[in-house]
């Protein structure tokens, strides 16, 4: 990427956030330019340590921040944060009210206390009746409808990844571009607030607005009714899944003309869309017979020049070898504090053909940037050594 392509370059953010939905947040600004500092308890993030699924938790999303330590359940410990936060423009958090308030940092306080921040929480729920119940990505998943709308009837699913969360620290990072715009015209900082179950209301609010207008409800998706002729998976010669559609009446020709279904297309019971949808129950046996006598290569080198939507099935390692994903400005590299690197993706946009990021993607160990970012603030080293409970690791 070029240079001077960081948006937020020389804005400060101080990030006390754990798991995705905070972090999340905090990256997004870091991509964008943002200096974020990470404030982690003495013995580091939890989602650090995370196995399993929760391995790449801590590297995909805390990609490019400094790390400082702070022993928040000091009064040395909060002194200092309230030093950083003098001179911050944002701070994003995901702790619960209470604790905040315990700890004298209720968005309230900070807002009297430093009137030009930009206090961003991010929350399992906006104010309301929820606004104190503990929230996780699963569970607003089963709250709102989605889980149902994932899975068969009476087997609700999670969706595939924590997009729930994701979303919700975009939504939080787009709410603080929104309060720093706004501060530029009259200098006043926001308490800003981002629900994780209103960012999966509004993932289902299609289902919702169509039981709202027809009064009919939307069955789960794997039993939806249909409103195109072909979009299904099928298998090919080769035993390969591979997901084909046809959604216009010119796909629909098309389609029939590359695997030879001369007698559909012509078919005088099939010449308008929805004609071609209702006979689904016995058109689409027919096309998946003739996709089974197709190898992929041949459907793929077939279907991408004539614009058929198709797709292969594949598992997330496999992107690694997925040659648009692999392309220079696909993947980026980032080294853990052990030396060891991975590669993920970063913002799924470009500006003037470049991608957006930061001047580093790499993780930070615990508390690397103690030292120089409190004696920045101007703390001594004693103050430092109590404040970020070197004392106590030690």
């Amino acid at each position: 990427m070029t240079e001077d392509l960081r948006p937020l370059a020389g804005l400060r953010v101080v990030e006390m956030t754990h798991m995705i939905m905070g972090p999340s947040c905090g990256m997004f600004l870091g991509l964008l330019g943002a200096e974020v500092i990470k404030v982690e308890p003495p013995e580091g993030d939890k989602t650090r340590a995370l196995t399993g699924m929760g391995r790449g938790f801590y590297p995909t999303f805390n990609r490019g921040k400094k790390s400082i330590t702070l022993d928040l359940k000091s009064e040395a410990g909060v002194a200092a944060l309230h030093r950083l936060l003098a001179d911050a423009d944002v701070f994003v958090e995901n702790f619960r009210d209470q604790s905040l308030a315990r700890m004298g940092l209720a968005p309230e306080v900070l807002r009297e206390k430093y009137p030009e921040l930009i206090v961003s929480s991010l929350k399992g729920f906006l104010n309301g009746p929820y606004e104190n119940r503990t929230a996780m990505d699963e569970v607003v998943q089963m709250m709102t409808g989605m889980a149902y709308m994932t899975g068969p009837t009476g087997r609700p699913l999670r969706i595939g990844s924590s997009a729930n969360d994701i979303m919700g620290g975009l939504f939080g990072a787009f709410a603080v571009l929104a309060a720093l715009l706004q501060r530029g015209k009259d200098g006043k900082g926001r308490t800003l607030r981002t629900g994780l179950f209103e960012n999966c209301l509004f993932l289902v609010a299609q289902h919702m607005v169509q039981f709202d207008i027809e009064g009919r409800e939307a069955p789960p998706m794997p039993e939806r009714e249909f409103s195109w002729p072909v979009y299904d998976i099928f298998e090919t010669a080769d035993a390969r899944q591979i997901f084909i559609g046809a959604v216009t009446e010119g796909q629909w020709v098309t389609l029939c003309n590359l695997l030879g279904l001369e007698s559909l297309r012509n078919d005088p019971r099939l010449q308008k869309r929805m004609d071609q949808i209702e006979a689904r129950d016995w058109t689409i046996p027919i096309v998946a017979e003739a996709v089974r006598t197709r190898r992929f290569s041949e459907l793929l080198e077939a279907f991408e020049p004539a614009g058929i939507p198709f797709s292969p099935i594949h598992r997330p390692a496999e992107m690694y070898d997925d040659p648009h994903v692999t392309r220079p400005g696909g993947l980026f590299t980032s080294r853990l504090p052990e030396g060891q690197t991975y590669r993920a993706p970063i913002m799924p946009f470009e500006i003037d053909g470049m991608p957006l990021h930061g001047p580093s993607l790499d993780i930070a160990a615990i508390g690397a940037d103690t030292r120089a970012v409190l004696r920045d603030a101007g703390l001594s080293d004693e103050e430092i050594t109590r404040a970020s409970g070197m004392e106590a690791t030690a």
